[in-house]
């Protein structure tokens, strides 16, 4: 019995990415009715749930901190397609559209999976436990990126209002660039036991106990699976995103709010596989998901668009306004104050869930 709901969850996780693709062939571009909108939405929620078990398969085929890496990459090189496709196609009103989804990408990572994660490892096991000096630098690295590329802006005179000049957009994308690759270097080669999970006396797990490693033909497979299913999520968000345009202007609200929706829909995956991790005691590798996902977030999508920017007409927005960077500010300050001891409490988890919620809040009510 066992064995055959393995052999349906392993079709059924197969065969989704691919119905996802097919339909979003079929749907690019087109206005969609009501029936076709639900169906696509079931879909794109039977695609992330795919994607999170390829992505499984596929960390545990190479071993943390890889697999955390190889997830976030995939859906922030995806992510940076949607970002440039719909400022291509919605003219000036989506000239803040790079800086809505990177900042709320950076709040539903820090305070959002965060929180969760903290609260249900903290509730099942007692404390969570992680390693500071990684996450430590994790969180040092979004810092830099998040205020050189989302604060500076506000600041900066060469160019009125809150844009970067060509120069300057020019640094803060090589800066981007340089800092993200230090850190994969950092993460994956110079210091990779900094960001693997630890036991509660603090020694480092190197191996992953929970299953049978997967063979390279399976984790090959899945990881192609996974491309899929990504390409699937991010595609169909876009098909639903007019929908999702429409009831944000029916409901009175800021186009802000449209970034955020994107960023929840696109961090599904992410959001679901720390989780996962998480309720395994297995922390360090929920916060190497989502500090990675934020950082790269930042380091891959600001140099995107600095590039595309030559060519899209209308201004790039990227300077927060003050009430969006008074949050940054607090989220770093409680985020320090959380990763230090290297464990946490219910108490961490509920603090960067209120600042999410706060983030919410604010991004519908300003």
């Amino acid at each position: 019995m066992l064995a055959r709901l393995r052999s349906v969850a392993t079709r059924w996780t197969a065969l989704v990415p691919a119905l996802a693709v097919v339909l979003l062939v079929l749907t690019w571009g087109r206005d969609l009715p009501g029936p076709l909108v639900v169906l696509v939405t079931l879909v794109l929620a039977g695609a992330v749930l795919a994607a999170v078990h390829h992505a499984e398969v596929v960390a545990h085929r190479v071993g943390e901190p890889f697999g955390s890496l190889v997830l976030a990459v995939a859906v922030t090189i995806i992510e940076v397609a949607l970002i440039v496709t719909l400022m291509a196609d919605g003219g000036d009103k989506s000239s803040t559209l790079a800086r809505d989804t990177v900042f709320a990408a950076v709040m539903i990572t820090c305070n959002g999976i965060v929180g969760l994660c903290l609260l249900v490892a903290s509730l099942r096991h007692g404390t969570a436990v992680f390693n500071p000096e990684g996450t430590g630098a994790a969180l040092a690295t979004v810092a830099t990126l998040a205020t050189l590329s989302l604060v500076l802006p506000t600041f900066t005179t060469s160019k009125p209002g809150p844009e970067f000049s060509g120069v300057q957009l020019t640094f803060a994308a090589v800066s981007s660039l340089i800092l993200y690759g230090l850190f994969v270097a950092t993460q994956t080669v110079r210091h990779r036991d900094y960001f693997l999970p630890v036991t509660r006396q603090g020694d480092v797990i190197t191996a992953d106990d929970h299953a049978g490693v997967p063979t390279s033909r399976t984790a090959l497979i899945s990881l192609a699976l996974l491309g899929l299913a990504l390409i699937g999520v991010v595609g169909l968000a876009k098909g639903v995103s007019p929908t999702i345009e429409s009831g944000v202007e029916a409901a009175g609200l800021r186009h802000a709010v449209v970034g955020v929706v994107i960023a929840l829909l696109v961090l599904l995956p992410e959001t679901i596989a720390a989780l996962r991790s998480a309720r395994r005691d297995r922390v360090q590798t929920s916060l190497n998901l989502a500090l990675g996902s934020a950082m790269a977030s930042i380091g891959l999508t600001i140099p995107a668009v600095a590039l595309a920017s030559i060519w899209l007409k209308g201004p790039l927005v990227l300077g927060l306004g003050a009430t969006h960077m008074v949050l940054l500010a607090l989220t770093i300050v409680v985020s320090s104050l959380t990763v230090v001891p290297g464990r946490a409490t219910p108490l961490q988890g509920g603090v960067h869930l209120v600042l999410f919620a706060a983030y919410l809040e604010l991004a519908i009510n300003p």
